[in-house]
């Protein structure tokens, strides 16, 4: 389970719930921006950087590490990484850097010559096993336990927190999106269980059905086929696979957990990584007004700096489309991406032939910056 997507991805959609881990006022959230920046000499990205919005040179930045598993160099790359960042970007704030685990037993600590660094008041270190009462107090602190919760106890804790979203929550996307991730989480940590058994297990059959919710969310194929027990299983996880990979979700995992053929997995990411570049340049060409000429300028940017390769390229754009300020943006890919899916939906999946169409057509890197180029010409005119 690639658990540092998970969390980077929760940030993204709910950055109050960071704040809320480092017992900092959650509304401290308004006043940051959740981006990644990359270090370009040295081909290096912070993946998970909290940076102040405002002119405050009080405001810190904040670098997040999420490790869940034990890495021996940890500490000399993360903080190699920052000071090569500070001397790159040299930013007017001071810094604090967070480091994420499971539990003390994956940290390793064995790094004498830096003691001195790990000693200092701007390195905090996080166990989520320690939680212990802000888990249970705190919406987005639960939230983030359930991802180390065991199967066992886990579905009980997720009922828990839809609960307590539908009562603290009152705006209908946000609560939407977070009962969604929610669901999601479930649905990896019990693989053996079907879509609908697991909306089943955590009440949301009913609350799908209400108007509000159906309106807020674009459900896509959400029936599926029902020609037997075990084919609504293998569709459900197959429905899955594309909500997961946006998680950041390794091909492997996935097969391993769902227990599907690697192929399947592979050929289902390809399709949904086509889908959404598709809808990109969809919107590229058709919906220009959307993004700025600094949009098309930093969309050029990050493209050319990634590999020919459409699951990174998709993973990149997809997370560029979920930053703040891009809402019109990413509402309007979601509904190109409907569209572009809805031609192929009912021939995509076939697990028993462990084949998955994919277009003939497909839109690499050099096509994209083309189209990019194209439009930031028009902009200049």
């Amino acid at each position: 389970m690639k658990t540092d997507s998970i969390f980077y991805n929760l940030f993204q959609a709910f950055p109050r719930i960071f704040f809320e881990l480092i017992e900092s006022p959650p509304e401290t959230a308004d006043f940051y921006e959740f981006t990644s920046r990359e270090i370009k000499q040295t081909s290096f990205r912070l993946d998970g950087l909290f940076l102040p919005t405002t002119n405050n040179p009080e405001a810190p930045l904040y670098v997040v590490e999420v490790q869940f598993q034990p890495d021996e160099t940890l500490y000399y790359r993360l903080f190699g990484e920052l000071f090569l960042f500070l001397r790159q970007y040299q930013p007017p704030h001071p810094w604090e850097v967070v480091v994420i685990y499971p539990s003390r037993t994956v940290e390793r600590q064995e790094t004498p010559k830096l003691d001195q660094l790990l000693s200092q008041s701007w390195v905090k270190r996080i166990y989520l096993d320690e939680l212990g009462e802000a888990s249970a107090s705190s919406l987005g602190v639960g939230v983030v336990k359930l991802v180390i919760e065991s199967e066992k106890t886990a579905p009980q804790l997720a009922r828990r927190l839809i609960e307590s979203a539908n009562l603290e929550l009152t705006d209908e996307r946000i609560r939407r999106d977070l009962i969604d991730l929610i669901e999601t989480i479930i649905i990896y940590k019990l693989p053996q269980k079907s879509r609908q058994e697991i909306e089943a297990m955590l009440g949301l059959l009913e609350l799908k059905q209400t108007k509000v919710y159906q309106e807020a969310k674009e459900e896509g194929k959400a029936e599926g086929k029902a020609e037997g027990k075990a084919e609504g299983k293998a569709e459900g996880k197959l429905e899955s696979i594309p909500r997961l990979i946006e998680l950041g979700l390794r091909e492997e995992a996935l097969a391993e957990a769902l227990d599907l053929p690697l192929k399947v997995v592979q050929r289902t990411a390809e399709l949904f990584h086509q889908q959404n570049l598709t809808a990109f340049s969809q919107l590229l060409n058709n919906q220009s007004s959307l993004f700025s000429a600094g949009d098309l300028a930093d969309l050029a940017e990050l493209i050319k700096g990634l590999p020919d390769n459409i699951g990174d390229l998709s993973s990149a754009i997809a997370l560029w489309f979920k930053q703040p300020g891009h809402t019109a943006q990413f509402n309007a890919l979601k509904q190109a991406r409907q569209t572009v899916s809805s031609g192929t939906v009912d021939q995509e999946l076939e697990i028993n032939t462990d084949e998955v169409n994919t277009p003939e057509f497909k839109i690499n890197k050099q096509m994209l910056l083309a189209t990019i180029e194209i439009e930031m010409k028009k902009s200049d005119c």
